[in-house]
């Protein structure tokens, strides 16, 4: 088998696969395919770094900056742990973000994905009251 880091291209046994390779080391260039995933399926600002680079922020389907970092990413990549704060500095300084680690096989930090919670925002009890009676009046109509 031959290992093609910078073209993501593994030969074997004679066919072309094509493969995500990410590590601690990796740069903007390589997490971009991650953080553009994750941000076309929620439509939310994303940002994603690795353990020794810095990363990106991406909003509205687009890159605003390839040498990015954050207080929250930051913690992430020390603890390891799933985040959910407020940072007091920073680009979204006062708004909910939750940033998650990746992880090797072996449970070794290698980068950090954070997006903006909306959800954090939202009063859940509240949205299902109205909800709730909103089916009731929809019910009541139908008898």
């Amino acid at each position: 088998m031959v290992f093609y880091p910078y073209r993501s291209l593994v030969v074997y046994g004679g066919e072309n696969i094509i493969s995500l390779f990410i590590s601690e080391d990796s740069g903007p260039e390589d997490l971009e395919a991650i953080a553009f995933a994750v941000h076309s399926l929620i439509g939310l600002p994303t940002t994603i770094r690795s353990l020794k680079r810095k990363g990106l922020r991406i909003e509205k389907g687009e890159v605003l900056d390839r040498d990015y970092t954050g207080p929250v990413l930051e913690e992430v990549l020390k603890t390891n742990k799933v985040a959910h704060e407020v940072p007091t500095e920073g680009v979204y300084r006062g708004k909910h973000v939750v940033v998650a680690p990746i992880c090797s096989k072996s449970g070794k930090v290698i980068a950090a994905l954070g997006i903006v919670d909306l959800l954090a925002t939202i009063d859940i009890p509240s949205v299902f009251k109205e909800y709730t009676s909103v089916l009731e009046e929809v019910e009541d109509a139908k008898k």
